[in-house]
């Protein structure tokens, strides 16, 4: 099989990102069922997103997805999961202000994330811009984490400090892809 991408550094890069999800996917999907489908049923939507990313992101890494179309997927699935996550179902967090900020984020990485897969000419899209996505992303998964160890540890915290960091990688695998394709 014939890979997309020719230079070591940017197959690693790629590699790197798939192990970190597929293994955050997994350690997710092992809470949905240690905690049951009636709690943690969002996390398992959640997943079906993250799963179909990861998927793409393969599929384009081997040639078999066209650079449009990943751009498309893996945009709306990222879109998706920032809507339902940060902004319709927003965590209650301990710090209003905090809270605030996240959402503020949250919209603003799903407008970029809009905005991304809606450019024909995605070429014209710069790398400043794909590595705002990854920022912005990291920084929502920081406040968030932030506040996760601000609140009294419980047996949720383990899984919820693996799953807000399952996206931002995601998205780094995203950028990493259209930074090597656009050299």
């Amino acid at each position: 099989m014939t890979t997309k991408f020719k230079r070591k550094s940017q197959i690693i890069d790629i590699a790197i990102t798939a192990v970190a999800a597929v293994l955050s996917v997994g350690i997710m999907l092992y809470a949905i069922s240690h905690f049951g489908i009636s709690e943690s049923w969002p996390e398992l939507v959640l997943n079906v997103f993250y799963i179909a990313s990861i998927v793409m992101m393969g599929m384009y890494f081997f040639n078999k997805i066209d650079t449009q179309r990943f751009n498309y997927l893996v945009s709306v699935c990222l879109g998706i999961t920032v809507f339902l996550r940060d902004i319709v179902f927003a965590p209650p967090l301990s710090i209003y202000p905090l809270h605030l900020a996240c959402l503020a984020l949250s919209v603003l990485l799903l407008v970029m994330l809009t905005f991304f897969y809606s450019r024909r000419e995605w070429k014209s899209y710069s790398k400043l811009n794909l590595w705002m996505l990854f920022v912005i992303d990291t920084v929502i998964a920081t406040l968030y984490n932030i506040d996760i160890y601000l609140e009294p540890i419980n047996e949720y915290t383990d899984y919820l400090l693996v799953e807000i960091w399952i996206r931002p990688t995601i998205i780094y695998g995203l950028v990493a892809c259209f930074v090597s394709e656009s050299e």
